[in-house]
């Protein structure tokens, strides 16, 4: 089967008529009428009902049709992504987020690139850390706010700083430390604590053993939980402290209270994003968000 047999067939389904057709594709109609029989045989499906000076379309037909242009208007968007990429350009640009962190950040940087480049399309999706890293891997998507900064090893990536975040102390309503205005991170020394699973955030478990032991003490993990809202869930239970970024006070935490460290906590959030991607809307964009978030 070729792309030609299903214009050929589109345009005789559409006309109804194979004599119609043929004049719009300036084919001889004998020729037509041979093109789509042999797309009939070839997949062994009647598409077509023929009678006197009447065509009709079979179910089977109607349903063909449909996929029919879908095929050849996936075929045209190739194309032309393919030239708008040999010249440097593209259409779209795909961005993965963590929709409980980047509440202000990305609108902004969204709303500074819609100005600068109104014609290209913007895809926002909502990932974990590591469902960015795997779209970044397979290209599905051009650059991620993936948080925490990603360990590089055996990805074909680059990443930068764009912010900071603060870090608090997620506890139970009744929990001792909940008395105090600040807590320190050495109060966590005794505490069991609720991490983020390294299958969802790569490095959040290396980053949480990593301060507190620079606290002096070893942090004793119980639990881990995929998303934040199950964390929520686990500090509510009395299952563990959480150190989380402040945004997260805008989900629904019943049972469970913040409070900042003294000294503040704060932990790096970052971007990333393939360095083989010759997308023009990419390096504009990356442009954009560093120079939007620089001082924060």
């Amino acid at each position: 089967m070729e792309l030609r047999h299903l214009r050929y067939f589109i345009a005789v389904a559409e006309a109804l008529s194979f004599t119609k057709a043929a004049e719009k594709l300036r084919l001889a109609q004998p020729s037509l009428t041979r093109q789509v029989r042999n797309l009939e045989d070839e997949i062994g499906v009647r598409l077509l009902d023929r009678a006197s000076n009447r065509v009709a379309l079979t179910e089977q037909g109607s349903r063909f049709l449909f996929d029919a242009k879908k095929v050849l208007a996936l075929c045209a968007e190739s194309i032309a992504a393919v030239q708008r990429m040999d010249h440097g350009e593209s259409s779209h640009l795909n961005i993965g987020y963590i929709s409980n962190l980047h509440y202000g950040l990305l609108p902004a940087t969204l709303g500074a690139f819609r100005k600068l480049s109104p014609s290209v399309a913007l895809n926002l999706f909502d990932m974990t850390s590591a469902e960015q890293f795997q779209a970044l891997d397979a290209q599905k998507i051009d650059l991620g706010f993936v948080g925490l900064r990603p360990a590089l090893s055996g990805h074909d990536l680059r990443s930068e700083c764009v912010g900071h975040d603060t870090i608090l102390a997620a506890l139970p309503v009744h929990h001792p430390l909940a008395k105090k205005e600040k807590v320190k991170l050495g109060d966590l020394d005794s505490q069991f604590l609720v991490g983020m699973s390294t299958k969802t955030q790569p490095g959040a478990r290396e980053w949480l053993l990593e301060i507190c032991e620079k606290a002096g003490f070893s942090g004793k993990i119980l639990q881990e939980a995929d998303i934040e809202p199950t964390a929520l869930r686990f500090v509510a239970d009395g299952l563990g402290v959480a150190l989380m970024p402040e945004q997260i006070k805008a989900l629904p935490h019943e049972g469970v209270t913040f409070r900042p460290f003294s000294p503040p906590l704060r932990r790096e959030s970052t971007i990333a994003w393939r360095a083989d991607n010759p997308s023009m809307p990419l390096k504009d964009y990356i442009r954009i968000v560093k120079d939007l978030s620089s001082g924060t």
